[in-house]
């Protein structure tokens, strides 16, 4: 078999590593409330592997909704995680670690507000704003996580999985 052949296959194996390598690293960090880096890993992803980077993002998703089911929670990954991709193509020659910190963390800061839609859409403005109202502190701490996590570990990250990634980099 050419090794021409075997890319595709290849490229979907590393693909679905980079699903699992979200939902491990998440999973590790599940006991500190809103620090996670799933934000990062995603604004890593697509600056380097484009649209592409869709796949395993959510594969991640029903990774998470296969462990702890299906609610508003859940809807809401659906498209927040589009959200930060979207950002972060846009943003994908950025050379900043400062840049790519306030992005992070400008995430985080509006994650429940972006999550509060899908209770508007359920039970109306009063149960979106006041379950947004009492996660603030909480958006606090993910903005805070995500800032000093991406100003840390981003370049690093982009220029490992660039070297990895091979011909899935999106130049």
């Amino acid at each position: 078999m050419a090794n021409s052949d075997r890319t595709p296959a290849r490229n979907l194996a590393v693909l679905g590593l980079l699903a699992a390598v979200l939902y491990a690293a998440k999973l590790a960090m599940a006991w500190m409330p809103n620090i996670e880096p799933v934000s990062l890993l995603v604004m890593v992803y697509i600056s380097v592997l484009g649209w592409r980077a869709l796949l395993p993002i959510y594969a991640y998703i029903l990774l998470e909704i296969t462990t702890w089911g299906f609610g508003y929670w859940s809807a809401c990954y659906l498209y927040v995680w589009l959200i930060l991709a979207a950002a972060a193509r846009l943003l994908r020659r950025m050379e900043s670690s400062l840049g790519w910190a306030a992005l992070s963390g400008g995430f985080g800061l509006c994650f429940g507000a972006l999550c509060a839609l899908t209770y508007w859409a359920s039970g109306g403005w009063a149960f979106a704003l006041s379950w947004w109202i009492s996660g603030i502190p909480f958006d606090v701490l993910h903005c805070a996580g995500n800032f000093v996590m991406a100003l840390a570990l981003f370049q690093p990250c982009r220029k490992l999985l660039r070297r990895l990634a091979g011909p899935l980099a999106v130049q």
